[in-house]
């Protein structure tokens, strides 16, 4: 294999690419799941609020 500098460097700068962009997808879908996670946690919070407020004192 007879490969110059510059065509390794390009095939080099096409996988980097590649998984820079795979990784986006993944993250995007990291933070939608975090999101929802906090959600649920505020949600149970906010209730748990509510029934403390709820008993007399």
């Amino acid at each position: 294999m007879n490969l110059s500098i510059g065509r390794v460097a390009v095939l080099l700068l096409i996988i980097l690419l590649a998984v820079m962009l795979s990784a986006c997808n993944t993250l995007r879908g990291v933070g939608r799941d975090t999101a929802v996670v906090g959600e649920k946690i505020e949600k149970e919070a906010d209730r748990h609020i509510d029934d403390e407020n709820d008993q007399p004192r």
